[in-house]
């Protein structure tokens, strides 16, 4: 398999929901979840598990929980509507392989749940009295940062995938029924799910991907001042 580069990876690796059954060898599951460690995480803790499902009843399981839960976030796209930088074209497209992915789940022929292990807050009382004092905040920033140390590695599994050949995208749609998942998996009470992704030979082709351009995304030293540099 020829090489690609980085930046053609990151411009073609498109979100690939229609997959071959063909299996997926081992070895190469293996380098793609080595990818995945080679990732930041916050303090270096490394605190990422990998399940990869690969058993068809535990897959289908998985896809009947996925697919009860993308029930409901197709209301809220429903309800959300169309993006206005989106044309009705690509909004249709969008729609539509949601819902084969909702559909199929089950059917990918790899499935890769990327998980991290909680790292619980020191008590107060072990901490200097000015950090003890603030100890809410650095909860609810503990809370908020959580998926800065896995989120990262899912993107490695992302580009390794179309460094590989293979079809992924990353979807969190179970999450609303996480419960449901840790019982199928039988997760431990400190490791939680934050991805859900189908490997497979993709049906469909790489890139080009369809996005805002950075004039639109970017300010420049506060909000409101135009970035205007061109890559």
């Amino acid at each position: 398999m020829s090489e690609i580069g980085l930046f053609e990876a990151m411009y073609t690796a498109r979100a690939l929901r229609r997959l071959k059954p063909d299996p997926v060898p081992d070895e190469v599951i293996a380098k793609v979840l080595e990818a995945a460690t080679q990732a930041p995480s916050g303090g270096n803790a490394q605190n990422w598990i990998f399940l990869v499902v690969r058993d068809k009843s535990q897959r289908q399981k998985i896809g009947a929980v996925y697919r009860k839960a993308s029930d409901e976030v197709a209301e809220i796209y429903a309800a959300r509507g169309r993006p206005n930088y989106m044309t009705e074209e690509q909004f249709a497209r969008l729609m539509k392989g949601g819902a084969y992915l909702w559909d199929h789940m089950g059917d990918a022929p790899v499935l890769l749940i990327p998980c991290a292990r909680k790292r619980e807050m020191p008590p107060p009382e072990k901490l200097p009295d000015a950090v003890a004092k603030r100890y809410d905040a650095h909860l609810a920033q503990q809370d908020r940062i959580w998926g800065a140390s896995v989120y990262p590695a899912i993107q490695n599994i992302n580009l390794a995938c179309r460094a590989l050949g293979l079809g992924t995208v990353i979807t969190t749609n179970h999450i609303l029924y996480e419960d449901e998942v840790r019982q199928i998996l039988g997760l431990p009470d400190d490791i939680f799910t934050f991805a859900l992704m189908p490997i497979g030979y993709p049906l469909g082709k790489y890139g080009p991907l369809a996005r805002r351009p950075i004039s639109e995304v970017v300010y420049s030293d506060r909000w409101g001042e135009p970035w205007t540099a061109k890559p």
